[in-house]
């Protein structure tokens, strides 16, 4: 399937209108042969068209355009004629209609905040997007929740991430920049990377005081953090007690990850040094499923690490499972939930597939998966609420199967106050290691203002440029001043 565009109006939203429902579907500058399949959009001046060709069948449409319409009127019209076709072509509603956003939740904060109602908020999403109603009450229960945690931030709060890129194994799903500590070449880089790591962290304390930043929460993620040795773990742990007032914060967050790196004396480590939430994610619990995605440890492993876990004395802690998995089933991904619900988590986090091209993992498309996909989505809906937890935060990704989502469900009480503050960009992250990208948010502006600032992508070229890498905290200073001169 090829997906050609025209006309000024016919742009990114188009084009990922098309992959809501042809997600493998490829962009192409010239019209494909006479019998290739093809999505087309053409937006002009005076007519909108929209045409499908699929197995030689061709369907089409045409409108007028809104007149004396904005350019985004322009754009939403033009999608909304190719979404209603698309629907008709492929005798298929998506969960969340035609929005492409990767934010529902941020919508309802949104409209509230301009003084909307409820039923206009409705309208909007059941009207204007097509989402189906059980995706809109989702969003609003989401939202809800989060309302006291976005009411309860103060305009110079921040967070700080420090990143691992580090894993036992790849899996053949992950897009992350991480490396593999089982070769020599890695392993020479961890030493001289949590090294580098910890003086950055040293530096984003003092930026953070230098801008009267107060930091709320500390989030370790990967890759996978447990890979480092017990040393350096430790030692990285350490650094951030001494660099941030554990007392202070709100959470701290690590990621234990696979329990093919993360052994008791870890756990005992993390525990020691103040985390009170860590993650240790099966993604299934099918020993089957974990050898498909390049897993070099069992179910069975999952279930010790999570028992050790509780006996040194974590008392909040996050699961993730995966829906679509290759190898996986309907009743297998029932079976990892109804596993993951018995050992009674704090957290459970359901993430939907995501195919990227830097990830290993090839997957066809075929019809009958997205049948299997969404069972499994709807299923987790059904036996989390079931189980008593709440779903308190909400993303979507490109390139996500059948254009599901991701979901984080907590026991009452227990949501991650990381997660929310990055995904609804309440407040700055600073962020340290290879691959981190600090995001700096306008204090107290709802719309601000947001820049990035990037660290090197890899961790040679994170440790060989690593004077680049501090010099480039002088950029938050500069953010915080002209923001506080145009106040």
């Amino acid at each position: 399937m090829k997906i050609v565009l025209r006309g000024a109006a016919a742009g990114y939203e188009a084009e990922h209108t098309a992959r809501i429902f042809f997600p493998a579907a490829e962009l192409a500058k010239t019209l494909p042969g006479e019998t290739e399949d093809l999505v087309l959009a053409v937006a002009h001046s005076r007519l909108d068209l929209v045409l499908v060709r699929r197995g030689g069948a061709v369907q089409w449409r045409v409108a007028r355009p809104p007149r004396s319409a904005a350019a985004k009127e322009r754009e939403f019209a033009l999608c909304r004629l190719l979404y209603g076709l698309l629907r008709e072509v492929t005798c298929t509603r998506p969960p969340w209609g035609m929005m492409t956003g990767v934010r529902p939740v941020r919508i309802i904060h949104d409209m509230r905040a301009a003084g909307a109602g409820e039923p206009a908020i409705r309208e909007h999403f059941l009207s204007h997007f097509d989402c189906t109603p059980g995706r809109y009450a989702m969003s609003v229960q989401i939202a809800d929740l989060q309302r006291p945690v976005l009411a309860a931030a103060e305009p110079m709060d921040c967070s700080v991430y420090a990143g691992i890129p580090f894993c036992p194994s790849r899996c053949s799903y992950c897009s992350f920049v991480s490396r593999t500590v089982g070769d020599r070449s890695t392993r020479a880089l961890v030493e001289p990377y949590v090294e580098c790591l910890c003086r950055e962290l040293d530096a984003t304390r003092a930026t953070a005081q230098r801008c009267g930043l107060n930091v709320k929460t500390l989030y370790i993620g990967g890759g996978t953090p447990t890979s480092l040795s017990a040393d350096q773990l430790r030692r990285l742990m350490a650094c951030m007690a001494e660099n941030f007032t554990l007392s202070r914060m709100e959470e701290f967050t690590v990621e234990a990850g696979r329990p093919d790196c993360t052994s008791e004396e870890k756990l005992r480590i993390l525990k020691e040094y103040g985390a009170t939430r860590i993650s240790i994610n099966p993604q299934t619990f099918s020993d089957e499923v974990l050898r498909n995605i390049g897993r070099r440890h069992t179910a069975a492993d999952i279930l010790d690490c999570y028992r050790t876990a509780r006996r040194v004395g974590h008392t909040n802690i996050n699961m993730d499972l995966i829906a679509g998995l290759p190898g996986d089933t309907v009743e297998g991904f029932r079976r990892s939930l109804e596993t993951a619900i018995s050992l009674d988590p704090e957290n459970i986090t359901v993430h939907t597939l995501t195919l990227k091209r830097a990830s290993n993992l090839v997957v066809e498309h075929r019809a009958a998966e997205y049948d299997d996909v969404a069972a499994m989505v709807e299923l987790s809906h059904e036996l989390l609420s079931a189980a008593g937890y709440q779903p308190y935060y909400l993303y979507r990704q490109k390139g996500t199967l059948q254009n599901l989502e991701n979901v984080g469900w907590c026991k009452p009480g227990y949501a991650c106050l990381y997660n929310i503050y990055i995904m609804e960009e309440v407040h700055t992250i600073l962020s340290a290691g290879a691959g981190g990208s600090t995001k700096l948010v306008t204090p107290g502006a709802r719309h601000g203002k947001i820049e990035r600032i990037f660290n090197y992508k890899y961790p040679a070229e994170y440790i060989d440029r690593f004077d680049t890498v501090l010099a480039r905290k002088e950029g938050v200073k500069q953010f915080y001043e002209q923001c506080s001169r145009t106040d």
